[in-house]
């Protein structure tokens, strides 16, 4: 069920870093067997600062719903990140954080 959000700078290739994200998700055997859960999206900023030069980033937000383990949480950041951290980018930062959905708030709705 996951959420995956990626903001990044507009020099990176969206539908590699959504291949990468998916990737990551679906290795992390977190989800649905034939990963039709896992959903992935990105967002690209023309304008950003990163300190005082610029260089390229990603960052990915993987929002699942609340009761997976800290265990659980830490493995899926990190196979997302070794997905991306594949492609080998000079000067560019690589971030990823898995936020909680809460379940009992959670509402869903699918035609």
């Amino acid at each position: 069920m996951p959420h995956c959000i990626v903001e990044h700078s507009t020099d990176l290739d969206a539908e590699t870093l959504i291949n990468r994200v998916y990737a990551g998700a679906f290795e992390s055997g977190l989800f649905e067997i034939d990963g039709a859960d896992i959903k992935v999206r990105t967002v690209a900023y023309h304008h950003y600062c990163t300190g005082p030069s610029k260089s390229s980033f990603a960052h990915v937000e993987l929002k699942i719903l609340s009761g997976r383990t800290l265990e659980m949480k830490q493995h899926l950041s990190s196979t997302v990140l070794a997905k991306l951290r594949l492609l080998d980018i000079a000067d560019c930062s690589l971030t990823v954080e898995v936020v909680d959905i809460d379940r009992a708030s959670y509402a869903k709705w699918v035609s």
